[in-house]
């Protein structure tokens, strides 16, 4: 795309852009937003985002701020934690925007150089949902689908690789329902560790893998042996 700030288009009024904007699939959003500093300064605003959610999701902008440690934060934010809900945590057909941030902060957070032990991490999620009226049980729920959607979604990287070792040699806490992480979640590591990793590890470090993937798991899959 080429600046067109001399163009027609170029000297719309912000409000007629973003409605504009809006229109366009989300994918070219950062494509338009580096046509010129006008259009890349609409992105860095409200505005956009705030229609952009009026448009997409109404009933959004009628929900009120909740308790708990995870805030809904900026439009921009919120739009985020929206399209998250809506795409790529699955909920049964139900848009919940707190489902949206909290795949965001979890995300952040194992992204983080000071990630802080998953145990925590877990925890915190729960006691998120727990504030906002969900059940135990819905809580642990949700919490084990945002974790899946979030390690599912990482990156092919050795950034993710280490991640993944981390999570895998963290101990074990005896912590009670639901605050107790998903067996899901556990195997999800260590089949991610031993398929789309299997060539980063060192003989020994696979081996030391799989020796606590046995201990956790019986039998273990095939696909997971053979370094």
């Amino acid at each position: 795309m080429t600046d067109r700030s001399d163009g027609p288009i170029g000297r719309l009024p912000e409000h007629l852009l973003v409605e504009i904007f809006v229109h366009v699939p989300v994918c070219e959003w950062v494509q338009i937003a580096c046509v010129n500093k006008q259009w890349a300064s609409i992105f860095q605003g409200d505005s956009l985002w705030q229609t952009a959610i009026a448009r997409n999701w109404p009933s959004a902008g009628l929900r009120k701020r909740w308790p708990g440690p995870i805030p809904r934060g900026s439009a921009r934010r919120r739009f985020q934690a929206l399209y998250v809900s809506e795409n790529l945590v699955p909920s049964g057909g139900e848009i919940d925007e707190l489902v949206g941030h909290t795949y965001l902060y979890l995300k952040e957070q194992l992204e983080h150089p000071a990630m802080p032990p998953s145990s925590i991490l877990h925890g915190t999620i729960i006691d998120q949902f727990i504030a906002c009226g969900k059940t135990g049980e819905k809580a642990h729920d949700l919490a084990s689908k945002i974790w899946l959607a979030v390690i599912d979604g990482l990156e092919e990287n050795q950034q993710t690789f280490l991640l993944l070792k981390h999570l895998a040699r963290e101990g074990e806490f005896f912590l009670p329902f639901p605050y107790s992480r998903s067996y899901k979640v556990l195997w999800r590591v260590f089949d991610k560790l031993f398929t789309d990793f299997r060539d980063c590890f060192s003989g020994a470090d696979y081996h030391d893998a799989l020796s606590t993937a046995k201990s956790r798991f019986q039998p273990v899959p095939s696909t997971w042996l053979g370094h």
